[in-house]
């Protein structure tokens, strides 16, 4: 098989990307209907001896909103004051709460929803059972990322993703006091999934994850060597602690301003480019040329769900393991891994393993087929092993 030039690679790069942003704009443009934005909260205006029409007709709430947001039982219930339900303060954080709950429903596409998680189920299932026992060539691994960017992105678009489910759950209580049952719902079959098969829906299934480690594998020959430039692994310590220093200044920023300081530059609104503004071009623009060169950056560096699943991930079922009776120490998994995990697992000489995204090179580069993704418990290399590499 030929060799990628720099030039092809480039040119595979712009290629993926802008026809990412086309066929975006045409799917987004296909499914048409409700937004996947929460509009601004209301400011509410309130006055003394106020009753609860009067309150609903001041701030634009038809009777059956007011019937949902008191719980009223019949219609006489609407001349009753506004002051039985509480003072000004718990009146609004009441009203403000169920009028986002009511928004975040409202802007759901509910049936695309479904099809989603169904096709999520299917694909990843698909590819669980089709790679678990076999290799995974590069051009395998190739189709397969591009499938689920093209499915889960480009078709089924930027929401739901696994992201929004921690993200959009802090800024939404942080700014109303809302719990979206259904976003909880799904951030549980996420983490589920973590649990089950290690960081499989990161790995095969999110939307941007999978374009990432797309654009990561176009810069890389058949040997997992860069064709343009070189490509580095970021020191955990130091991308872990970006990343948790980065959900802490978003979840502060939601509860001190009600800001979502994601929303300017989130990824994802690469599957709906028309609503992204400057910043997000240009942010989006630079993370995905940075992908060619780091193992994926945002997931790495920035994704509130990436932090939330690695700790769920120490107690997956289905993880990478070392047989070290077999193990020749020959390094060729930890050189091939795009990131800084497989070391830490081959060697266990940390306590921290970093995010393991289950891609599978390192199995697939073994010559002694040492390394399994399985059941079958981690444990630690005998002493001297790697004495003898």
């Amino acid at each position: 098989m030929p060799q990628s030039s720099p030039t092809g690679t480039i040119a595979k790069f712009l290629t993926l990307v802008v026809a990412i942003v086309i066929l975006s704009t045409i799917s987004v443009r296909i499914w048409g209907g409700k937004p996947e934005t929460l509009p601004a909260p209301k400011q509410l205006t309130i006055t003394a001896g106020m009753t609860l029409q009067e309150f609903g007709q001041a701030n634009a709430l038809p009777n059956p909103a007011l019937k949902e947001i008191f719980g009223l039982q019949q219609k006489t219930d609407l001349q009753k004051k506004l002051a039985e339900y509480g003072s000004d303060s718990q009146i609004k954080a009441l009203v403000v709460k169920k009028l986002a709950l009511v928004a975040e429903h409202e802007t759901k596409n509910w049936q695309k929803i479904i099809i989603k998680f169904a096709a999520w189920f299917s694909v990843l299932a698909g590819i669980f059972v089709l790679f678990r026992k076999q290799s995974v060539s590069p051009a395998k691994r190739t189709f397969a990322l591009l499938f689920s960017a093209l499915v889960f992105g480009v078709v089924l678009g930027s929401d739901p993703s696994p992201m929004g489910t921690v993200k959009d759950a802090i800024h939404l209580f942080a700014t109303s006091g809302a719990i979206f049952p259904p976003r909880l719902i799904a951030l549980t079959v996420f983490l589920l999934l973590v649990f089950l098969a290690n960081k499989y829906i990161c790995s095969w299934g999110c939307q941007i994850g999978v374009l990432q480690d797309l654009i990561f594998r176009l810069n890389q020959n058949d040997r997992y060597k860069a064709v343009v430039g070189r490509q580095l692994k970021l020191p955990f310590v130091f991308s872990n602690a970006v990343r948790i220093g980065f959900l802490v200044l978003f979840t502060i920023a939601a509860f001190a301003w009600g800001t979502d300081i994601i929303e300017p530059f989130d990824p994802f609104k690469l599957y709906k480019p028309m609503h992204m503004g400057i910043v997000g071009m240009v942010f989006v623009g630079g993370l995905l040329v940075l992908s060619l060169f780091v193992y994926r950056p945002w997931c790495h560096l920035f994704c509130p769900f990436g932090l939330v699943g690695w700790f769920v991930e120490k107690i997956s079922l289905a993880k990478v393991s070392v047989d070290y009776d077999t193990c020749i120490a020959c390094g060729k998994c930890e050189t091939a891994c795009p990131s800084t995990v497989m070391g830490a697992i081959l060697r266990r000489d940390k306590k921290t393993i970093p995010d393991c995204f289950s891609c599978y090179v390192c199995r697939d580069v073994c010559p002694t087929k040492s390394i399994s993704y399985s059941t079958r418990k981690r444990t630690l290399p005998p002493a001297g092993h790697f004495d003898k590499k």
